[in-house]
């Protein structure tokens, strides 16, 4: 049955799929910067307040790592930070919040399989109807945003498309790689762990910024920049640290099968905070599509109700 831990986890996600629904509005409320520079600014931001929390700490964490433990920071950084962000902002501003959230809301699917030979996995027997309802979910949503492109012609929306692909793939690396570095380190806690990858990023985001802020600056007033500012540290505290925060404490607690299907209130909230934008009501294929998304989450989360005390391998 679900422990007390399973049910910390879930909630740990569903937070942290709230604030991580947040970067999908990002790129519309600054549509005059590039995906680039949204990278950069909301990473060098990320760096500058990760390495604040962590300084008291630093003593005490560094010598636990090893040279295994910093190359898997540099990879899932520029892996699920840096790459990530630059292909979703592009997929946003191309194609659209409800088309990114589509592409992006196949994270369950992608994660769960990647999942399915760890010692703590649900049979895939038993994962079928959860993938099988998110994947229904996906189509719905598909067949709303293709029909009817929000931004551009449809060649935009395909280019848009692309990038969201690349986003997916980009994610599911970061989120496989980033379950098994915590389930594998004992001595660091989840939190100085996801401060450790903020630090690194933002060293990663010092190169980026010269191609982003340098070589192409753009034309921009002075309050377009503190307004840009503004917005890429409120999304780094929000969704990098604190998102970040809750995502690795869920990631202790939850099976990685169980784990990708929580990813799924992500797109959820990406897909709320986008019709709150646009200001309209979901049509009946969203508000099917979501229901479906819900649905393959309950079920995955049966699917581990029902695995005998033998077999379950919890995360330290």
């Amino acid at each position: 049955m679900l422990t007390r831990n399973h049910w910390l986890g879930i909630g740990a996600s569903i937070l942290a799929g709230a604030f991580w629904g947040l970067v999908f509005l990002t790129p519309e409320l600054t549509r005059g910067f590039s995906p680039l520079q949204l990278s950069a600014g909301r990473y060098l931001a990320y760096g500058l307040v990760a390495a604040a929390l962590l300084a008291p700490s630093w003593r005490r964490v560094r010598p636990m790592l090893g040279w295994r433990d910093w190359r898997t920071l540099g990879w899932l950084s520029f892996a699920g930070n840096i790459i990530y962000y630059v292909f979703l902002a592009n997929a946003v501003q191309l194609g659209g919040v409800a088309m990114t959230s589509l592409i992006i809301g196949l994270l369950p699917v992608t994660v769960t399989l990647a999942g399915r030979r760890d010692a703590d996995a649900a049979p895939m027997l038993r994962l079928l109807p959860s993938l099988a309802l998110g994947v229904a979910g996906l189509a719905c949503i598909s067949w709303q945003s293709l029909a009817n492109p929000q931004h551009g012609s449809m060649a935009g929306s395909l280019l848009g498309l692309l990038c969201a692909v690349g986003a997916l793939l980009s994610w599911t690396l970061y989120a496989v790689g980033n379950s098994r570095a915590l389930t594998r380190l004992h001595g660091v806690s989840a939190h100085d762990w996801s401060l450790l990858v903020g630090v690194v990023t933002g060293a990663q985001a010092l190169l980026l910024a010269v191609p982003a802020f340098i070589l192409n600056p753009g034309e921009h007033a002075a309050q377009a920049w503190w307004y840009f500012g503004g917005v890429v540290t409120t999304v780094a505290i929000l969704c990098s640290v604190v998102g970040n925060a809750l995502w690795n404490h869920a990631s202790r607690l939850l099976p990685l099968t169980m784990t990708g299907q929580m990813i799924v209130f992500e797109t959820l909230f990406a897909l709320l905070y986008g019709f709150i934008w646009e200001g309209r009501l979901p049509t009946g294929l969203e508000w099917l599509a979501m229901a479906l998304l819900i649905a393959g989450v309950l079920s995955c989360a049966s699917a581990h109700r029902e695995r005998s005390p033998e077999t379950v391998v919890l995360p330290t």
